[in-house]
């Protein structure tokens, strides 16, 4: 169930996504991730499917995998779309079921957040897929170095975000084998009183924790063993550049949110 999720997981590749810079594609992500929140009428989410689907066919990343990795959050998506359509008592009643009522305006806003919630797994997934680790890493030290002035090391914020970014698709794939292997023992998470599927669910919570802890152990003893001191004196193997393509694309992704701002109804 979890072996497919893409967040976190980086692509080795060429595409003109690949190549952009790490600061470049953070900010044009930023300013997409606006578009969204704000969006609230078809022409304004036609739009943005539209320059999503473009963003997919720069990235170089295969359909396939895409819809591998998009299967788990899907459920997430179809929950929290029937949540809206049968709690959001606006408009004109289109049908009745017993006791609930699905309303025009309980439909479209259950279709608004559903799409809203896949273009954000989305545009992530693109973001962390065609960006590696290190990139990323840099590209936020840079963007937190006024924080200095505060006493704040950017480094270590930048670091730290990029291992947990890093790691969901690993605890999600521990998250995986403990479910089988307390499944295998006789667990069941489905059936039974809430008292009983509590007792189960503290089963794999409890070796989850445990698992995760161990790992970021083993990174820390890791770390100290290769002499990892923080930031300070810490010198680049490759450095950012950024390039007249990465401005390029941001006056293209700004100048595509004020055309959605301006047909926003």
């Amino acid at each position: 169930m979890f072996e497919h999720v893409i967040i976190g997981q980086y692509l080795p590749g060429q595409s003109v996504l690949h190549r952009m810079d790490a600061r470049a594609k953070l900010l044009c992500l930023f300013f997409l991730l606006i578009i969204i929140f704000m969006t609230n009428d078809w022409i304004g989410y036609g739009s943005v499917w539209v320059g999503t689907l473009i963003m997919f066919f720069l990235s170089g990343v295969s359909f396939r995998y895409m819809r591998k990795g998009m299967i788990p959050i899907l459920i997430l998506i179809a929950f929290t779309f029937l949540l809206h359509a049968f709690f959001t008592k606006e408009g004109t009643i289109l049908l009745s079921l017993g006791a609930f009522s699905v309303y025009s305006g309980g439909l479209q806003e259950g279709t608004f957040i559903a799409m809203r919630l896949f273009l954000l797994v989305w545009m992530t997934s693109l973001f962390t897929l065609t960006t590696s680790p290190i990139d990323l890493t840099d590209a936020l030290e840079q963007i937190f170095r006024p924080l200095e002035r505060f006493g704040i090391s950017p480094h270590e914020i930048a670091f730290m975000m990029s291992i947990a970014i890093r790691f969901i698709p690993t605890l999600l794939q521990e998250t995986e084998k403990v479910l089988k292997a307390q499944v295998a023992r006789g667990a069941d998470f489905t059936k039974g009183s809430l008292k009983d599927r509590s007792q189960a669910f503290i089963s794999l919570l409890v070796p989850l924790f445990v698992r995760s802890f161990r790992r970021a152990e083993e990174l820390a003893y890791a770390m100290e063993a290769r002499g990892y001191h923080g930031g300070v004196g810490r010198t680049k193997l490759r450095k950012l550049t950024w390039r007249r393509r990465d401005t390029a694309a941001c006056l293209v992704v700004f100048c595509f949110g004020m055309i959605c701002m301006f047909l926003r109804q």
